[in-house]
């Protein structure tokens, strides 16, 4: 680190004997500069975290802006990035433009003319430019101040895209910079990094901030790799990266800047996950004798037989359940694959064993079908299940609380109640998450420490690209049911515009009369449970003109728990034949005579999404048909929905979706308590995730407590992770 700033001032001590009297002067203040920005920064550890009002050129007004792109202090100034680059590096002649073509040029003010707009009235200031080789026209809307900041023979870079007016080019609001007003361009006649912005902050505005900041600052960049890693892979020392990355001098430097940026974000993510891993695999656990007559009766009593996959999952779980360690593991399975029946062994194991379970999923509707399908297998075994969720009355609710803490409850399936304070367990032994993606890590941990070190299992029905599952779970083992019981029929998906409606209302009349039952999935608009209710309910009043003859039943949910029971027994019963509905029935809902569904809007929903939706059918013993309605006019929707349409393998459409949206359609790591990804592309650097794994268990492996020397900066770059951003297990 000292490294940097020291080289510095040794280079301007170097220049210092061949210059002349003024410019020794401004090397002597630089270097003082320097010194004191060291000072600066060696003496106050908070020196990063400096509020951005105060660096200079923000102030408060501006500050308020950069506050909206989350830009709150130096730090993140630093590495706020481009999102783009424009080049403008190559300089062209005024007799070589092709209209239509983005350019830079340098040009000569030969004069102004003033006028306004026929219509509205705007200032229009029209400057005629040269070069050596023909003349031009620079064409300002609403800018008068340009007149005073480019007077008549200013030398200028001017960049834009050129238009072709009669005989004369022309190019309308170029970005400009005057030649002698540093030495260094940041607008024009390089490559010019583009950000995203907020109202009120212009390109030129960002640009500036961040180049004063990197001018001043970049030396001091701690450089927190260890120096045989940056040898061992090419990459570029940490303060030269950031330089590139936000003013690259070449596309080819600007690349290996992201590289090295890249692997370092993705190497402090695995370092933090397998340390988690190491803090998780020190601690002690309940041992369960995994010997269980309840389990072997519970089995015997099933109308089917394990699949192979489901088979060996469980024999992972049996093995971390006896080893004396809490138990991390993640299950996945797609739709349909038997994961609840796996956690339910589980739980009779633990049961059997004298331990409490908790079993904890996103929505009440999920609870309630839990609930509904454990208790009849559970009961004939002479173990109670609790249900505890929200929309309880308080009685209920204190009776199921004081259960728990007496020890008397040894089964509780719930939502987000289960984490409130006063819920106590006496013995819990072993914590279920269901839909685990739709808790924060916060959430997760609340709940695995009402016990002592407690077994963990969590689930999703989400089928998580191995990329992501390396990045997000990470501390957690992985357990993959992969196959589907026998009998589950794939379902035939079809694809319609928003104009072929009225036939698809057709053709699931036809469906309805021949026995079939129906889901309608109202438009997604979007995470707002208001909104979707108001949404479902419009789309409800719709199709009972439509299928007047139809029993129509509506679920969202913001209905009331005991209505809502209600309408899922009518519609599980047969008595309700259409099912309108929002998202609320993308997990667990399970009625075998419903075989078809109808997605409106399907355009606005990931394809994982989609998935989930289309899992609620095909669960008996008809054909099931999906219809997806949806505005095909965009090509990238078009595109993703034939994916969609063509497979039922949902690993295949989580890497398709994946490789769309990215990783925001199935997790943020921000909810997950990991450090944040800034340049990090899942798709594209998947390789650089693996090396980065491996290297972190190297680090590890030879320095635990991360205490050699070299080491040193990465150990203090985790405790400020830690302190920051509450890392738990």
């Amino acid at each position: 680190w000292k490294g940097f700033w020291s080289t510095k001032v040794l280079e301007l001590i170097s220049n210092y004997s061949s210059k002349n009297f003024e410019e020794r002067k401004k090397i002597i203040s630089e270097i003082y500069g320097i010194i004191n920005s060291a000072l600066e920064v060696y003496s106050n550890e908070d020196f990063w975290n400096k509020p951005i009002q105060y660096i200079k050129g923000v102030g408060p007004k501006r500050a308020k802006l950069l506050n909206k792109l989350d830009i709150k202090s130096l730090r993140d100034l630093l590495y706020y990035f481009p999102r783009d680059y424009d080049d403008r590096s190559k300089l062209k002649k005024i007799a070589q433009l092709i209209p239509g073509e983005k350019v830079t040029l340098k040009v000569k003010i030969l004069g102004y003319e003033e006028s306004r707009t026929p219509y509205k009235g705007i200032p229009v200031l029209r400057a005629k430019v040269s070069d050596d080789t023909s003349y031009m026209y620079a064409i300002w809307y609403n800018q008068r101040f340009i007149k005073q900041n480019l007077p008549v023979g200013t030398e200028v870079l001017i960049s834009g895209e050129v238009k072709k007016i009669l005989r004369n080019f022309e190019m309308e609001n170029p970005e400009y910079e005057i030649l002698e007003e540093k030495e260094e361009t940041l607008h024009v006649g390089r490559i010019v990094p583009i950000y995203s912005l907020t109202q009120g902050l212009s390109q030129k505005i960002m640009r500036q901030l961040i180049y004063d900041v990197i001018t001043q600052y970049s030396i001091f960049i701690e450089d927190t790799l260890p120096e045989k890693i940056k040898q061992k892979y090419n990459l570029m020392d940490k303060p030269i990266s950031v330089v590139e990355k936000h003013f690259p001098t070449s596309f080819l430097l600007m690349g290996s800047a992201t590289k090295r940026l890249v692997f370092e974000e993705l190497l402090f993510m695995q370092l933090t996950l397998v340390q988690k891993k190491k803090e998780i695999e020190s601690l002690s656990a309940p041992i369960f004798n995994t010997e269980s007559q309840l389990v072997k009766k519970f089995l015997d009593k099933l109308s089917f037989k394990l699949t192979s996959a489901q088979e060996k999952v469980w024999e992972e779980i049996k093995s971390d359940l006896s080893s004396g360690k809490p138990m991390h593991r993640l299950l996945q399975g797609d739709v349909g694959s038997g994961k609840t029946v796996v956690a339910a062994m589980a739980i009779l194991l633990a049961v059997e064993n004298g331990y409490q379970s908790a079993f904890m999923v996103p929505t009440e509707i999920l609870a309630e079908q839990h609930y509904n399908r454990l208790k009849p297998l559970f009961e004939p075994l002479g173990i109670r299940v609790g249900l505890l969720i929200g929309s309880l009355s308080k009685k209920e609710k204190l009776s199921i609380l004081e259960e728990l803490n007496q020890g008397d409850l040894f089964v509780v399936i719930g939502t987000h109640a289960l984490i409130q304070e006063e819920v106590k367990f006496k013995n819990l032994g072993l914590v279920i998450i269901d839909e685990q993606h739709k808790f924060g890590v916060i959430q997760r941990s609340n709940l695995w420490k009402k016990g002592k070190n407690p077994h963990l299992l969590v689930m999703t029905a989400t089928p998580i690209p191995r990329t992501l599952a390396l990045t997000i779970y990470g501390e957690l083992d992985i357990s993959i049911i992969d196959t589907l019981p026998p009998g589950r029929k794939p379902v035939s998906t079809y694809l319609f515009s928003t104009s072929e409606r009225k036939k698809v209302y057709s053709l699931v009349e036809k469906e309805i009369l021949s026995g079939k039952q129906a889901y309608i999935v109202c438009p997604l608009i979007e995470e707002s449970e208001k909104l979707e209710a108001e949404s479902a309910s419009k789309l409800y009043e719709k199709l009972k003109k439509v299928f007047p003859n139809f029993n129509i039943g509506l679920i969202h949910g913001l209905i009331p728990k005991d209505e809502r029971t209600r309408i899922m027994e009518d519609f599980r019963n047969g008595k309700i034949q259409i099912l309108v509905a929002t998202t609320v029935i993308e997990v667990g809902i399970d009625v075998p005579n419903a075989s078809i569904m109808v997605v409106e809007d399907a355009h606005r929903f990931g394809l994982a999404q989609l998935h989930q939706l289309r899992g609620r059918i095909g669960r008996g013993e008809t054909p099931s048909v999906c219809f997806l309605i949806a505005n095909l006019n965009r090509e990238e929707a078009r595109e993703r929905l034939k994916v969609f349409v063509s497979t039922n393998d949902g690993f295949l459409i989580a890497n398709k979706d994946l490789e769309i949206r990215g990783p925001g359609e199935f997790f943020g790591t921000r909810q997950h308590g990991l450090p944040d990804l800034h340049l990090t592309d899942l798709t594209r650097d998947l390789r650089i995730l693996e090396i980065a794994r491996k290297e972190a268990f190297e680090i590890l492996k030879e320095d635990a407590n991360l205490e050699k020397e070299e080491n040193i900066p990465i150990k203090r770059w985790i405790i400020k992770e830690k302190k920051e951003k509450t890392l738990v297990l």
